[in-house]
């Protein structure tokens, strides 16, 4: 691995790559820039204007490690790319307020509004490609244990 220990100022390579799986997930030089991206981009965004901890739950992820959490695999995440990251500021009232933040003032590429309910979002899924940002907004629900997508 790059020796890299920060992404953005509020923001870890360590903190952008944790998992619980057994599985090895260390990032190449092309993910580790992805990263960055997404963290100067989208994160450090986010850390400034609500000036509070923001929890990455899930940022990049191994193939092996995608598949192990049930991430998608056709095509693949782009957690897998390392252009994504899972926010979470610890309460569904404070992450439907940050997907709102992002919805209505950054550039990215996928939103998404993940489970909870009309308080909130359990976590928000946000994905940064400097390629092409597509700006779509989804809302994930869960129906008989299978996620499903509503374009918002």
């Amino acid at each position: 691995m790059l020796d890299i220990k920060n992404l953005s100022k509020n923001l870890t390579l360590d903190e952008a790559c944790v998992t619980n799986s057994k599985f090895d997930n260390t990032p190449g030089r092309t993910e580790i820039e992805n990263l960055k991206k997404i963290a100067e981009k989208v994160f450090q965004p986010c850390r400034e204007h609500f000036g509070k901890p923001l929890t990455v739950n899930s940022g990049y992820r191994s193939l092996a490690v995608n598949k192990a959490v049930g991430g998608a695999s056709n095509p693949p995440s782009q957690h897998t790319k390392g252009q994504a990251l899972d926010l979470d500021f610890g309460n569904r009232e404070d992450n439907k307020t940050l997907f709102e933040y992002i919805r209505k003032n950054l550039m990215f590429d996928q939103l998404i509004y993940e489970a909870g309910n009309d308080t909130g979002p359990d976590w928000v899924h946000v994905s940064y490609n400097s390629a092409m940002n597509r700006k779509e907004v989804l809302k994930m629900t869960k129906i008989n244990g299978k996620s499903t997508y509503k374009k918002l």
